[in-house]
Order: C-alpha cells, then sequence, then structure tokens
C-alpha cells in the first residue's frame, strides 16, 4: 500500500507543491465565490436580504466550525495510521468519522428547524429582517448533512492521496453556487430563497461525488464496515478542536469590529471594515490551502515514524511560508488601492477609509502564514492543544483584548494595529512551541 499512496513519497519542493496545489486553488475559490454570493444578494435581491446574511452568519460559521473540526482531526488520525501500515483500521475510522459526520448534520436541522424562530431572534434580528432571516436559514438548515460532508470529503479526500479530486469537489459547489445563485435571483425570481437553494445544491453536488468515489474500493480509502470506536470520534474533535475555534471567533471578532467601526465613523467604517476582512480572507487563502493540502503529508510520515522525511517536509513549508508571507504582503501594499476599489468606488468615504487601513493592515501577512502553518501542523501531530491555543490566540483572545483597548487611545489607527499586533505576538508563541517540541516529533 505504501509503494502507492502518494504520501509515501520523497517530497521535493515542487512536488509537495503539487500535491498541495490543488487545496491551495480549492481555498482560493471558495473565498472568490463567497464574494461574488455576497455581491449576487446585494445587487438582485436588496440590502435588507444582504444585512440577514450577516445576521445569521453565526449559524454557518458553528456548522462550518463542526465539518471542518471532524475533518481536519479525523485526517490526523487516519493519515497517522495509514501511515503506520494499518490501513484497515484507518479505512474503518473513516467511515465511522462520516457516518457521525452525517448525523451530526441531520441533528442540526431537525434542532434548527423546530427552533428556528428562537434561534434568530436571538441571533438579532429586528421585525424588518426577521422574514429574510427566517427563510434563509430554514432553508440551508436542510442542507446542513450535505453541508458537512461537503466539508469531510474536501478534506478526506486529500488524506487518500488525491488532493485534485477534492480541488474539483470544491471548484464544483462553487460553479453550482453561482449559476444556480444567479438562475433563482434573476429568471426565476425567487429572492433569497434562491441564494439559499444555491447554497444548498452546492453543496449536494461534493457530498454525492465524495460518497461516489469513496464507495469504489479503488483508493487506499474507502468505506468499510465501521468499528464503533467513541475513542476515535473524540480524538478527532480534539485534534481538530482549534479550527471550530477560528470559526466560533470569527463570528464574535466580525461582530466586535463593526460594534467599534460604527462607533467611530458609522456605516462607512462598517463597510469600511467589511473590505478588509474579505480582503484578508481572500489573500489568507493561500496559507490556509496550504496548510491545509500539507497535513496529511506530515501526519502519514509522523505515523510512519519517517524522521527525515518529516523533517524535509517541514523544512519546505518554512521556506514557503516565509517566501509567500514577503510576497503577499507587498502586493497587499502596493495594489491596496485597486483592491479596495474593487468593493468600492474611488473617492467615496468607505475607499477613502479602507484605503487608509490599507496602509498599516497588510503588515499582518508577514506574520499569519507562520501562524497558520504552526497551528495546522500541531493538528496533523495530534496535538490538538497546542494547535487550539494558537488559534485562540489569535483569532480572538488577542484581537478581543487589544479591540477593546487600542481603539480608545489610538482610534481608527487602533482598530488597524490589532490584527497585525495580535499576529505578531501569536507568532512568538508560535515559535516557542516549535522549538520546545522539535525534540518530541522530530520535524527539525
Amino acid at each position: 500500500m505504501n509503494d502507492i499512496n502518494p504520501l509515501s513519497q520523497n517530497f521535493t519542493i515542487k512536488s509537495l507543491l503539487k500535491f498541495a496545489f490543488p487545496t491551495i486553488l480549492m481555498m482560493i475559490f471558495m473565498g472568490l465565490y463567497t464574494v461574488v454570493d455576497t455581491i449576487f444578494v446585494a445587487r438582485f435581491v436588496d440590502t435588507n436580504a444582504l444585512s440577514a446574511l450577516n445576521i445569521v452568519c453565526p449559524v454557518i460559521n458553528l456548522i462550518v466550525g463542526l465539518g471542518t473540526m471532524l475533518a481536519t482531526g479525523g485526517s490526523a488520525t487516519i493519515a497517522r495510521k495509514m501511515g503506520a501500515g494499518e490501513h484497515t483500521r484507518a479505512a474503518q475510522d473513516f467511515t465511522l468519522i462520516i457516518f457521525a459526520g452525517a448525523l451530526l448534520g441531520a441533528l442540526i436541522t431537525v434542532v434548527g428547524a423546530v427552533f428556528i424562530d428562537r434561534i434568530v431572534w436571538g441571533l438579532g434580528a429586528s421585525s424588518i429582517l426577521f422574514p429574510y432571516c427566517k427563510e434563509y436559514l430554514f432553508i440551508l438548515l436542510l442542507f446542513t448533512p450535505a453541508s458537512i460532508l461537503h466539508v469531510l470529503f474536501q478534506n478526506l479526500i486529500v488524506t487518500a492521496g488525491r488532493p485534485g479530486i477534492g480541488m474539483v469537489l470544491g471548484v464544483s459547489a462553487g460553479i453550482a453556487n453561482i449559476l444556480l445563485d444567479y438562475i433563482f435571483m434573476v429568471p426565476l425570481h425567487m429572492g433569497i430563497k434562491g441564494a439559499a437553494f444555491g447554497t444548498g445544491i452546492g453543496y449536494m453536488i461534493p457530498a454525492v461525488i465524495g460518497l461516489w468515489f469513496f464507495s469504489a474500493k479503488k483508493s487506499s480509502l474507502h468505506f468499510r464496515k465501521p468499528i464503533i470506536d467513541f475513542s476515535v470520534l473524540s480524538e478527532s474533535c480534539t485534534n481538530g478542536f482549534s479550527e471550530m475555534v477560528s470559526q466560533a471567533a470569527t463570528a464574535v471578532t466580525t461582530f466586535l469590529f463593526n460594534q467599534i467601526m460604527m462607533k467611530l465613523l458609522g456605516e462607512n467604517g462598517v463597510a469600511a471594515i467589511t473590505i478588509i476582512i474579505y480582503t484578508q480572507f481572500l489573500l489568507s487563502a493561500l496559507y490556509i490551502g496550504f496548510s491545509m493540502g500539507v497535513a496529511p503529508v506530515i501526519s502519514y510520515n509522523y505515523g510512519k515514524q519517517d524522521e527525515k522525511q518529516l523533517k524535509n517536509v517541514f523544512s519546505i513549508c518554512m521556506r514557503f511560508i516565509l517566501f509567500v508571507s514577503i510576497s503577499t504582503f507587498i502586493i497587499a501594499f502596493i495594489l491596496g488601492s485597486p483592491l479596495v476599489g474593487i468593493f468600492a468606488e474611488a473617492g467615496t468615504p468607505v475607499y477613502e477609509i479602507a484605503r487608509n487601513g490599507f496602509l498599516i493592515f497588510p503588515f499582518s501577512f508577514l506574520f499569519c502564514g507562520l501562524n497558520i502553518f504552526t497551528s495546522a501542523t500541531f493538528t496533523a501531530l495530534s496535538n490538538g492543544k497546542l494547535s487550539a491555543i494558537l488559534s485562540f490566540l489569535r483569532t480572538f483572545g488577542l484581537i478581543t483584548v487589544l479591540l477593546l483597548t487600542l481603539p480608545n487611545v489610538l482610534g481608527i489607527t487602533g482598530v488597524w494595529l490589532t490584527v497585525p499586533i495580535a499576529e505578531i505576538i501569536t507568532m512568538t508563541i508560535a515559535l516557542v512551541f516549535l522549538h520546545q517540541n522539535r525534540e518530541k516529533y522530530h520535524y527539525a
């Protein structure tokens, strides 16, 4: 099995980037179609519908976070056992994780549908936005099992050594979402319901493809009768908990950013920080995709106890992260005006606020790549604790503290400095973790 598994090859920088490229492209494409999806709602429905998307966003973050937690943590467990030669048990654990994900999705659908009114009101919907929120969220909840399977298959197909198919799943979901959004919202005039159905059906496509792919026994990883072992699920959730932390933190910190910008600069300030957040997600997608793409390779070689190859892969990754971090910073700093111009017309207050932010905010790109990769590496090494600490610090803990203090002293400049300072502090801690654990995991 090891001879035919792509995870077992002796990677060079070229072959590792080739292996990770589909996942990188998938993440970048996901960021792009998320932006397009939002533009469609704003232009073809109305601004109330756009506001409704933001109101229900925490529920979507929770669903994605649960799926990603199970997927990334499960990937580490499965890849480690594959590397140790336990291929039958790896396939059984894989099947158990997929079944648990589908069951979790069905449970969320039922509970969400029963308590949907309370959920929508609890999220802060006004009487005007309530019908939009309920309509959109109810339809999306029906597709929750497909949504979680979509996330699981995208990650675990990479673990199976077939990142190209993982890319196809992500791209197919995105293209379907965009096309169906247009069809449902423009010719069929379905409004926000059309956006929800477009997104939901977009989830169904990779879910069905994934079920078909893993039902065949040609892959090194495929469906087998599972062993009901709750320790596998517990380990998967623990290892992947940092990804859940990231999603939960995104909802909270976005809310804080909006509140502070509204206080300092009103609606224009909120629009400007939205531009920054979307741009950050697009530019960070490269780091996230690369880290997701190489994580199974790290897990595999750790499970195989191939210290030489683990050190080789880790070294390649660190050099790549350094190069991309510097390149992304330069691009974001120099091309700040065109990037902002995609969202706001030049000369408008929103454009000027966001452009000023781009004189400070891009410094975060010098440090976030290492933080994202280090967190993903500890997840791949089945050390969910250290991974969760890093994710918590950079996505929630430090940002919350800095947002509640810096703007009071520095005004709007304090807002722009929040993320770069949080990333610098997290990077310092990440380097300490890497140094302290180098003998335990033998990656350096």
